[in-house]
Order: structure tokens, then C-alpha cells, then sequence
């Protein structure tokens, strides 16, 4: 089959195989890749909107015993720079938000072996009572996983308990790659692959928000790309139809300063053209997920803009505080004034949105500045 064969599958929205996938990204021209990544993006989402949100991550805990080459953040039990963040520095870290217009925490932490459900859900109630506005956008797949291993659960009765608890959606984080030759060279002590998968299936069953991701510029092959985002089609192609699903996903790089792969001479090595030729394949390949990020935390400003002509519809969050790819060498910041001019400079229309992607309006916010569209546009403010 010929490139042009295959572009005009995606086309129409047919599910590409991984030796399609991977002939696409090894023959097609940056410009066509581009070109059809963009078309499709029109046809999930119509107009010239791009989204992004107000958001704030807090690390639950920085104890982690899943050994991932890929970070510099977690550390042992024992160290003594572990911590697990209380509830007024929650409360701290909650005013600063709502002072920056945002009303969404996303909660991460890492596979701690002393905190259980009952640590999980005590917080998660706590959290609720004082701020019931807050939602709480939580942990992952990787931890679900941990957990329901150590308190002889299921993922399912882990889900349901922290929903009931105040869980209001479910972050794609710990997928990386999901092939196991990958996974047991960058993060030997995380659960496997199908475990994530199946604690999705789980969450979209019982009708939750979810979010995809894929880390490359590490140990993987194109091959390896293709067969993880195939899964994820695959997995969103089974959920309810009245399931929300992935409503998102995003493609960030492997920041390599001082981690364990950089010291075994893994360096992240992928170019802007490279970055911007994978999230117009991603588009490509994800045929029922409508949502495309581009994490300019990673990649930078500059190329994310780039990839908004290639498939990506959204601009994430300001990210108002992000430690785990910032200890590994990212070191891209912006506020909601940044992120607005970004965008509006690539030429599109920025749209503030909630985890659901449901258009909101901007937030009288006296903390930091937020601009209109027209004022943008109008005062071509510097």
C-alpha cells in the first residue's frame, strides 16, 4: 500500500494497522502528514477553537518504590526528603488556585507501601468538605493498580471507592509505552500494560472521564509507537457508547537530565520536526479520540504552536505547579495570559474548558490577568 493509500483511509476515519502506521511515519513528507492530521482535526473538531484549562498538580506523596529509570522525583521510603503533603499545605496550595481562576486538582503521587484506600479516600473527603467545588482530577492507572494489589481488591471496588469518595476523573499517566519489552526497561516495578488497560476499561464502564498519554524519545521503537496507540483505539473503540472514554490524549518527551536512562546513555534526541511529525500521526492513528494536546511543557512553546496545525486541537494547562518532568530537565513555564497569546499568535482562538472539554468563560481573576480573545487580537498586547 502507497502513502497516499493510506492517507486517504484516515480520511475516512478507518482504523490504520501498525505496519501502516509505521510506513507513514517513515515515508510521508512532514507537510502531508501535517495536511491530513490538520483535515482530520476539523472533522472532530470543527472551527478554529483551541482549548485549554486552569489547573493545578499537587504530589500527593514523593515515595515510590516503581523505580522508573525515566524520573528524578520519586525517592525511597527512608529519605530524607520524603514527604507526603498535608492538608494545610492542600489548603495553601487550593487558595492559590482558586486565585489564579482554576478549580481542578490533579492528584498524583507514586506507589507509596504504607498508604493504602483508606489514606486515599480520608483525603480525597477531606478535600471535598472544605472545597466542594474543587474536582479532583487523580491518581492513575499505575496507581489504582498498586493499591488494589495491596488491599486484596478490585480495580473496580478501588474505582468505586474513591469515586464515592469525591474522584471526579481518572488521568492516562503510567502508560509511557504499553509493550512489555519497554515497560520492564524504563519502570521494572510498575504493573504491567494490561493492568492500565483494564483499569480503564474499568473507569469507562462506570462512566468516568479519562485521559490517554505516551511518552517517547526513549528506548522505543516506531513499531512500539504503533502498537501503543493502537491499544488505546482499541480500547476506546469498546467502552459504552454513553461512556465519555478518553476524551484526550497527549504525546509528551522523555526528559532525560540526571535520570538512570541518561546514565545508561539513553538521551532524548526527538526534534521539533519529529515531535510534530508524531502528534499529526497520533491524530492519524487515534480515529475515535477527538482530543489532541500538545505539551508545550515539554517541547516548548514554539513547537507545540507548530502542532497545532498538525492535528492538535488543545493547549493544556498553565500547569500551575508540575515537579516530575521539571526535576528531569523541562523547564518550560507559562501563565493564562502566555498560554492565551500562544495560541491566538498560531492563529486560533483560545477557548478555557474543563477536564470534561466543556467550553466555560473566563474567571474575573485579579491574581493573574486573563485576556479576551478580542483584547488579544485588538491591542496585540507584547
Amino acid at each position: 500500500m502507497q502513502v497516499n493509500d493510506i492517507f486517504k483511509k484516515a480520511i475516512k476515519l478507518e482504523p490504520l494497522s501498525i505496519d501502516e502506521g509505521v510506513l507513514l511515519y517513515t515515508q510521508a513528507s512532514t507537510p502531508d502528514l501535517m495536511y491530513v492530521a490538520h483535515q482530520l482535526r476539523t472533522i472532530h473538531v470543527p472551527g478554529n477553537k483551541v482549548t485549554w484549562q486552569i489547573d493545578r498538580n499537587v504530589n500527593i506523596t514523593n515515595v515510590c518504590v516503581a523505580g522508573c529509570k525515566f524520573c528524578n522525583f520519586h525517592c525511597n521510603l527512608h529519605s530524607d526528603n520524603a514527604y507526603i503533603t498535608s492538608i494545610e499545605e492542600y489548603k495553601i496550595k487550593i487558595e492559590e488556585l482558586k486565585r489564579y481562576g482554576g478549580d481542578q486538582l490533579l492528584l498524583q503521587g507514586g506507589l507509596h507501601p504504607k498508604l493504602g484506600i483508606d489514606f486515599y479516600t480520608k483525603l480525597f473527603r477531606e478535600l471535598k468538605q472544605m472545597y466542594p467545588d474543587i474536582k479532583l482530577h487523580a491518581l492513575s492507572p499505575t496507581e489504582i493498580a498498586f493499591i488494589a494489589k495491596k488491599e486484596k481488591m478490585t480495580y473496580r471496588e478501588v474505582l468505586e471507592r474513591f469515586v464515592e469518595a469525591g474522584l471526579d476523573s481518572l488521568p492516562g499517566a503510567g502508560a509511557e509505552i504499553l509493550v512489555e519489552r519497554v515497560r520492564r526497561q524504563i519502570s521494572p516495578g510498575k504493573p504491567d500494560s494490561q493492568s492500565w488497560i483494564d483499569i480503564m476499561a474499568q473507569a469507562h464502564k462506570m462512566r468516568l472521564v479519562t485521559s490517554a498519554t505516551m511518552m517517547i524519545g526513549h528506548i522505543e521503537t516506531p513499531e512500539e509507537r504503533m502498537e501503543h496507540l493502537i491499544k488505546l483505539r482499541n480500547l476506546q473503540a469498546s467502552k459504552p457508547a454513553d461512556a465519555p472514554g478518553f476524551v484526550n490524549f497527549v504525546v509528551w518527551t522523555f526528559q532525560d537530565e540526571g535520570t538512570k536512562l541518561q546514565h545508561e546513555g539513553i538521551r532524548n534526541n526527538i526534534s521539533t520536526e519529529e515531535y510534530v511529525r508524531t502528534v499529526a500521526l497520533c491524530r492519524i492513528m487515534l480515529n475515535n479520540i477527538q482530543n489532541i494536546q500538545a505539551s508545550w511543557l515539554t517541547v516548548g512553546v514554539d513547537t507545540a504552536q507548530l502542532c497545532l496545525h498538525a492535528g492538535a486541537n488543545d493547549f493544556g494547562s498553565i500547569m500551575i505547579e508540575e515537579n516530575v518532568v521539571s526535576s528531569a530537565g523541562a523547564k518550560n513555564s507559562m501563565d493564562a495570559y502566555g498560554i492565551q497569546k500562544a495560541i491566538v499568535d498560531a492563529g486560533f482562538d483560545p477557548q478555557l474548558r474543563n477536564q470534561r472539554y466543556e467550553f466555560i468563560p473566563l474567571p474575573d481573576c485579579k491574581y493573574s490577568r486573563i485576556y479576551s480573545v478580542k483584547e488579544l487580537k485588538q491591542k496585540n498586547i507584547q
